[in-house]
């Protein structure tokens, strides 16, 4: 609960500190008092846009500062535990701003960002402002409220982690149906080709060692020839070199006894001469390979052929670069058909997660049916209290997509006058009629969960009478389990305050400034008599402010 508003510094307050009770806290005030002013200053530390407009002194920083109890919240004590910030059973919140516009956020007096301190501010108050009774139409804050009187979370936690693993698994599918389809579309030429390579069956250096084999075998006759010349000038003509060359060696054999390096070119003479003879046998051995074979020419010009033909369509030059295009064509169909595998595997995966999460959402439909007509029975008393006797809201659920929240679709309708034509709120209800329907609402919610401080800003706009006597008595009985703040112009909410607080002007060193002042009893009783009848309250209706303070 919120214990202590300290406010310096903001629009005309200059330094004012507010302690509030743990029950019902009214605030009245003429208007333009500075009533918005506090709700302002509040809601710079609910995490609010700062903005140095709203400095009074300008050479000054503003200060707002809010002192709450969290003995009983574990929500808070668990945010502070994440956050790694200190923890006790009272916590401080506070918001700086300096003159140009930078502003600083504090919990527990250690620097937090504003995504920090709104996260927080969630779990410590619920803040109704005038207008908020819109939020009423909205799907989400519907849905919300047939939860907490249905005791789903526990349900809805399970939803979410199962729809979110879901939704994460089908992200993946769609990728992979994705790839497959574009995989799809060049499977059939990538499978032709690839097949066109696999029936050639080509070995690494195929081609070119085949061109080389080629251009032998056509030329073969005359290869034969000049071999044959070669080896025959070598070692068979009438003067056939080697032997011309061992009578050489014979003659350098003589002169050795003349000159000493005769014997050095005998040797090398007799080195040559070996050479030669080898050269000539590896001619005629050669030669003897050679064959003239129109049928391997046909065979090896075919498999050229069929060999460049696979070159030039896939514009390289060589066997190896053939090689490496039908092996990455061999690993785009092996990738095809993991992807197939991994789809069906992710199918069945999804299939499971989504029956799960299905049979869930069911189970969380069925406890909202189940608690729809006590919801509207109880509120539709509550309407009749607050004087809308001929008012009925009914909840209408029907079947919808599975997401994170369920698979319904959730509407309040209402019906002013018991026509028995149930539109949708926002397309029926006045502002009066809304604002008395969210304090239903807001009543019945607040029985099944540890709601925050609640605080209302005029919640009780375009009522009056009986009608603004049922909701007082409305916010009394749930100030018995919350605390409620609200700012009211009603005398018959007021006089049901367990503290009231009246807000107004005056003059502070020839400036106006917004004061707020604890009323005792006497002071309440003639603050609502003027709320009554005027500024100067008659005997009546002081007596009337006394019997309604009294009750």
């Amino acid at each position: 609960m919120l214990q202590k508003l300290h406010i310096q510094n903001y629009a005309i307050i200059d330094d004012l500190v507010i302690t509030f009770s743990k029950n019902l806290n009214i605030i009245t005030g003429e208007t333009g008092a500075g009533k918005s002013i506090l709700m302002g200053a509040l809601n710079l530390i609910l995490g609010q846009r700062a903005d140095s407009a709203v400095l009074q002194h300008k050479e000054k920083k503003c200060i707002v500062e809010g002192f709450y109890s969290i003995k009983d919240n574990e929500a808070v004590k668990s945010f502070l535990e994440k956050n790694e910030l200190d923890q006790d059973d009272e916590i401080l919140l506070r918001r700086e701003i300096a003159a140009n516009g930078k502003s600083r956020s504090f919990i527990n007096d250690t620097p937090v960002n504003l995504s920090q301190l709104k996260e927080l501010a969630v779990l410590l108050v619920d803040l109704h402002q005038q207008f908020d009774t819109l939020e009423l139409g909205n799907e989400n804050f519907q849905r919300d409220v047939m939860d907490a009187l249905a005791d789903n979370a526990d349900f809805l936690k399970q939803l979410k982690d199962k729809f979110t693993e879901y939704s994460n698994l089908k992200k993946q599918l769609e990728g992979l149906q994705l790839q497959q389809s574009n995989a799809n579309k060049e499977l059939d030429y990538h499978r032709f080709l690839f097949e066109e390579l696999e029936e050639l069956s080509l070995k690494e250096n195929e081609l070119e060692e085949l061109d080389a084999e080629l251009k032998l075998l056509s030329n073969a006759e005359n290869i034969k020839q000049q071999l044959e010349s070669i080896y025959f000038e070598m070692k068979d003509s009438e003067q056939p070199i080697v032997q011309q060359l061992k009578v050489l060696q014979h003659k350098i054999s003589m002169l050795q006894s003349y000159h000493p390096e005769m014997e050095g070119l005998q040797g090398r003479m007799n080195s040559s001469l070996i050479e030669l003879q080898d050269i000539a046998d590896e001619l005629e051995r050669i030669d003897n390979t050679i064959h003239y074979d129109a049928q391997r020419i046909e065979t090896v010009n075919d498999r050229l052929s069929a060999g460049y033909k696979l070159l030039k369509k896939h514009n390289v030059k060589d066997t190896g670069q053939l090689l490496d295009i039908q092996k990455e064509l061999q690993q785009k169909l092996d990738a095809v058909f993991n992807i197939t595998s991994a789809i069906e595997k992710l199918e069945q995966q999804t299939t499971q997660l989504h029956e799960i999460a299905v049979r869930i959402a069911k189970k969380i439909s069925a406890n909202r049916v189940a608690h729809s007509k006590p919801f509207t029975d109880k509120v539709n008393k509550l309407l009749a209290q607050v004087g809308m006797p001929n008012a009925l809201l009914k909840v209408n659920i029907q079947p919808a997509g599975l997401s994170a929240f369920g698979c319904d679709e959730i509407d309040f309708l209402f019906d002013a006058n018991k026509s028995n034509r149930f539109e949708p709120l926002h397309k029926v209800a006045s502002g009066g009629e809304l604002s008395r329907l969210m304090l239903s609402v807001k009543s019945l919610v607040a029985k099944k969960l540890e709601l925050p401080t609640l605080i209302f800003d005029e919640i009780d706009t375009g009522i009056s009478g009986e009608a603004a006597k049922q909701v007082g008595i409305i916010m009394k009985e749930l100030s018995e389990a919350h605390q409620l703040i609200a700012i009211t112009h009603q005398p018959q909410i007021a006089a049901k305050a367990s503290a009231h607080y009246f807000v107004y002007k005056h003059m502070v060193n020839e400036k106006i400034a917004t004061s707020i002042k604890l009323l005792n009893k006497d002071e309440r009783i003639t603050t609502i008599a003027q709320m009554l009848s005027g500024e100067k309250p008659t005997t009546a209706a002081l007596e009337n402010a006394r019997e309604m303070v009294g009750n």
